[in-house]
């Protein structure tokens, strides 16, 4: 058991430098990082129901690791080459383009959820 809790420190250990490490180095982290801080705060604000909070959550969740998705793909593609490949462009053109999906479902998420509250 001891074993079992300290391999399970080490691997939250990890994960939290990976966190802390997308905080520091990447500013579309960041960024996402601050509209979802405004989205939690808004939904706070307008008091919405408990239901569109956890889906607020949910969608903010997403996006931040989809973030840390792309930033991975990103990273292993130039780990295995720093030469133009049409197939090193592909994993990366995919990877943004998973990015700007989610960003756009959170916004249309956004827009459902706090449409009535702002302008209902």
């Amino acid at each position: 058991m001891k074993e079992l809790l300290r391999k399970h420190h080490i691997s939250i250990k990890t994960a939290f430098s990976g966190l802390v490490w997308a905080l520091t180095t990447q500013p579309n982290f960041r960024i996402h990082l601050f509209v979802s801080a405004v989205a939690l705060s808004s939904a706070f604000f307008l008091r919405v129901s408990k239901v569109e909070l956890i889906i607020i959550v949910f969608t903010v969740m997403l996006g931040l690791v989809a973030e840390m998705i792309n930033t991975a793909i990103e990273s292993v593609t130039d780990l295995v080459t720093s030469e133009w490949k049409k197939e090193a462009k592909i994993a990366k053109d995919v990877s943004a383009g998973m990015m700007l999906t989610v960003a756009i479902g959170a916004i249309v998420v956004a827009a459902i959820i706090f449409w009535p509250y702002v302008f209902g």
